[in-house]
C-alpha cells in the first residue's frame, strides 16, 4: 500500500499514478486524486474515465482535497468507508476473536461473521493479515499453550489451548515447544543445556545450546541476571558447561559480535510456528550494515500484509545477532523495540555500518 505522505516526492507520485492506471484495490484508502479540469476528487479505484496525468493532483485525505477546492466524486464516494476498509475492520475483529476464543473457530463460522463465502474469506484474510486463518490461530495457540503449561496440568493445558484431541496435541506441541509438553511444564526436565556467560562490548552475553544447536543468545548487564533467567526458564534441565564442539560455537558467536561482516556456520535449535521460522530464516539474509523495515521484510517473504505478524516474530526471536532481528527498523527510519534493549540495537547497527570491510 502506498504511504500516506505529503506525496511531494516524484517517486511517490509515480506510484500513485500507476495505482490509478491499474485501479489497484490495495491503494484504496492510501491516497486520493483530484482532477483540475472537473474540480472533483476520487478514490484510486474510481471507475470514471482516466484523466490526463497533467491534470491530476494527489492528496492524503478528503479534508486536504476539499481545502484545495475540490468536491467528492459521486460515483466512488471517497468520503464513505471503502470496501477494503470495511473488510480490514471485520478481519481485525475476527483476529481478536481468534486470540480470545476458548475453542478453535471454524473457517465457516469466521466466514459467516465476515459475510463472505469460506473461499473468499480465506483469500481476504490472507491478503490482509499475511497468513491464513489456521496459521494465525496456530501462533496464538502456541502462546496460550506455553502459558497454560506453566499454570495447569498437561491435560488441562491441552484443552485450554484449544486442542481437541491428544494425538493432534502431541504431534504439534512437541514441534512448537522443541520438547514434549511434560518436559516444558517440568522446566525441561531431562533436557541437557550447555551454556556459558561471557563479557562482551554490549555487556554480558549468554550462549546456550541443546544437542541440536544454539537455542539462546541473550544480552544483559550482569551475568547473574542472564543465569537466573536461564535457570528459571529451564528449572529442571541439566545445565552444564560445554564440550569442545560447544566451545567452537561460542568462539564463532563472540567473533561475530566483534566482526559482524564475517560468515558463521552454526547449528540452530529454534522452535516456533511455520510463519515465525520463515521470518527468522529471512532475517538471516539481511546483510550486515543494512536494514529493512518490517514492511520490507513482509514483502521479502511474500506476505506484504503481514507487517504486524512479522514484528511479532522478530520480538519472539531468542537468538540475538545470529538471527539479526536488530536489522529491522520502522518504515520511518526510527528504531522500534528490541528484546535486549534499544540502546544495544542502535550500537549493533552503528558498529555494522562503521565496519571497513565490505559485505
Amino acid at each position: 500500500m502506498i504511504a500516506m505522505s505529503k506525496l511531494k516526492a516524484s517517486f511517490a507520485e509515480a506510484e500513485c499514478w500507476d495505482a490509478i492506471v491499474h485501479r489497484d484495490p490495495s491503494a484504496d484508502g492510501s491516497f486520493l486524486y483530484a482532477v483540475q479540469t472537473t474540480g472533483i476528487y476520487c478514490r484510486p479505484t474510481c471507475a470514471s474515465r482516466q484523466p490526463n496525468r497533467e491534470n491530476v493532483r494527489f492528496f492524503s485525505s478528503c479534508a486536504e482535497a476539499e481545502a484545495a477546492g475540490f468536491r467528492p466524486c459521486k460515483r466512488c464516494s471517497p468520503r464513505s468507508t471503502s470496501l477494503q476498509q470495511q473488510q480490514a475492520e471485520t478481519i481485525a475483529a475476527i483476529c481478536q476473536q481468534i486470540e480470545t476464543a476458548e475453542m478453535p473457530l471454524s473457517l465457516a463460522a469466521m466466514a459467516q461473521r465476515a459475510g463472505l463465502s469460506a473461499y473468499h474469506f480465506h483469500r481476504v484474510f490472507k491478503s490482509l493479515v499475511g497468513v491464513t486463518p489456521k496459521q494465525y490461530a496456530s501462533a496464538h495457540r502456541t502462546q496460550r499453550l506455553r502459558q497454560q503449561l506453566q499454570e495447569h496440568t498437561v491435560t488441562q493445558a491441552m484443552y485450554d489451548a484449544g486442542f481437541q484431541s491428544s494425538s493432534n496435541f502431541y504431534d504439534q506441541s512437541t514441534t512448537l515447544l522443541g520438547m514434549t509438553p511434560a518436559q516444558y511444564q517440568q522446566g525441561a526436565k531431562g533436557l541437557t543445556i550447555r551454556y556459558t556467560v561471557q563479557p562482551c562490548w554490549l555487556g554480558w552475553v549468554l550462549i546456550a545450546a541443546t544437542a541440536k544447536g544454539i537455542c539462546t543468545i541473550a544480552f544483559d548487564d550482569t551475568p547473574e541476571a542472564l543465569t537466573t533467567h536461564l535457570q528459571t526458564t529451564f528449572s529442571q534441565a541439566q545445565l552444564c558447561d560445554g564440550d569442545r564442539a560447544f566451545a567452537g560455537w561460542v568462539e564463532q558467536v563472540l567473533s561475530l559480535l566483534e566482526t559482524p561482516h564475517q560468515t558463521v556456520d552454526l547449528p540452530l535449535d529454534i522452535q516456533g510456528t511455520a510463519f515465525q521460522q520463515q521470518v527468522w530464516q529471512a532475517l538471516q539474509t539481511i546483510a550486515p550494515g543494512t536494514t529493512l523495515s518490517y514492511s520490507d521484510l513482509a514483502q521479502h517473504i511474500g506476505k506484504p500484509k503481514a507487517v504486524r505478524a512479522v514484528a511479532n516474530a522478530c520480538a519472539n526471536n531468542q537468538i540475538a545477532v545470529v538471527i539479526p532481528c536488530h536489522r529491522v527498523i520502522g518504515s520511518d527510519g526510527n528504531l522500534r523495540g528490541y528484546r535486549w534493549g534499544r540502546d544495544r540495537k542502535q550500537a549493533l547497527l552503528t558498529k555494522e555500518k562503521a565496519s571497513p570491510t565490505g559485505f
